[in-house]
Order: C-alpha cells, then structure tokens, then sequence
C-alpha cells in the first residue's frame, strides 16, 4: 500500500464540530464511543472520507460485511472513494494484534473495536494499544478504534481511554420531546478538556451540531 508523501491530520468536516477540534493530529489514536446509536459509526465513516479525500492510505476494519461498509462508504461520499491498492477493508472476528494493519502509515479505522477485542484481559488490552502508538508515532498512523458503552469491563475501559489520545463520547437521552443528542470530548490531544455537552442532531445521512442550544 502506498504512503502518503506529505505528512498531515486528518480534518473533521463536520461544521460546529470543527470549530471545537479541527482535525485528528497525525500519528494520534483516538477513541469514538457510544451506545446503541448509528451516529458513531457514521462519523467513523466520515473520517474515513476525509482521510480518502486527503489522499491518505486506509485501513478499514470491521465485524460486519465488507460490503455493506464499502456500500455505505460509496453512498455517503457521493462516488466509490477508494483505488485499488490505497484502500482496504478487512472482515475480522477477533483481533488479538494492530500493530500490522497500522504499519502502513495513513489512516486505519477500527468499527468494533470493544467486539474485536471482548475476549482480551485488562493486561492484554493494554499490551495491544501499547504496540499500536508505537507503530502510531513510527509511521505517522492516524487511528480511531469505535467502542461500544459497556460492553468493556470498566478495568478495560479506564486503560483504553487512558492510552488514547483523544475520547470522542457520544451520548443519547429521553427528553420531554423527545430524543436528544450530545456529544462529549473528555479528552483530546492538545490537553484540553472540553467540559461541555455538545447538542447535535443526526438523521442518518448527516450529523449537524448545534452550538447554541444547551443540553442539560
């Protein structure tokens, strides 16, 4: 797979959003969390786009179809945003290592990150994000590893979001009309802690965040 010849984050083209936390710094792992909610999957996504668009090498590992993300992927960035031999996506039932997918350089997203790695200890868990800053810093890798909310043991979820760059939480909660949705960044990589509740909304096709509104 081809490097990339110029080193560069990835941006985040979500607006509001981007005026918070512009881009995802090279060589940074970040961890993208969430409940039952399609949301954090389509940010994944987003951020796959936009490292193609930057003309980034990608990695893209998932518990599902191949298919059904390379089908997702077309739709949502307009045209098919891969060429062969810059873009790959690999079906897993478990993942014990990153560190080979990571070695290319570029971009590598993890889209069941907790599911892949659910039969890991604490101790393991910890020796896996280890090696992959590593190759992270080595290689220049940008990744972004999706968890589920409470399918980690809370020992497990202290030691990835410690060993992250930056934690990107996305929350959802019964309001008097209705569904309302946040987000949170308790952690990021310049050393700031975003202490507030971003409100956005999320009708499959776009996430639109609103700055304004005040979420409780």
């Amino acid at each position: 797979m081809p490097q990339d010849s110029g080193a560069m984050g990835i941006p985040i083209e979500i607006p509001g959003l981007n005026t918070i936390i512009p881009e995802i710094g090279e060589g940074r792992l970040v961890i993208v969390e969430s409940g039952a909610d399609p949301a954090k999957s389509f940010f994944v996504r987003r951020i796959t786009l936009s490292a193609l668009a930057a003309h980034l090498p990608v990695t893209f590992l998932t518990s599902r179809s191949r298919d059904e993300v390379r089908d997702q992927l077309s739709r949502e960035g307009g045209r098919p945003p891969w060429e062969e031999g810059t873009t790959e996506i690999i079906e897993e039932d478990a993942i014990d290592d990153l560190k080979v997918y990571a070695g290319s350089g570029g971009f590598l997203a993890v889209d069941s990150f907790s599911y892949l790695t659910l039969e890991l200890s604490g101790p393991h868990l910890a020796r896996l994000l280890r090696g992959l800053r590593a190759v992270c810093h080595e290689k220049h890798t940008t990744v972004i590893l999706a968890t589920d909310r409470g399918m980690f043991e809370p020992r497990a979820e202290a030691v990835t979001a410690h060993l992250a760059d930056g934690v990107i939480q996305f929350h959802a909660k019964e309001g008097p009309e209705g569904l309302i949705r946040y987000l949170r960044i308790p952690k990021w990589s310049d050393g700031r802690f975003i202490d507030r509740n971003i409100y956005y909304d999320f009708d499959g096709k776009r996430i639109a965040v609103d700055l304004r509104s005040r979420v409780l």
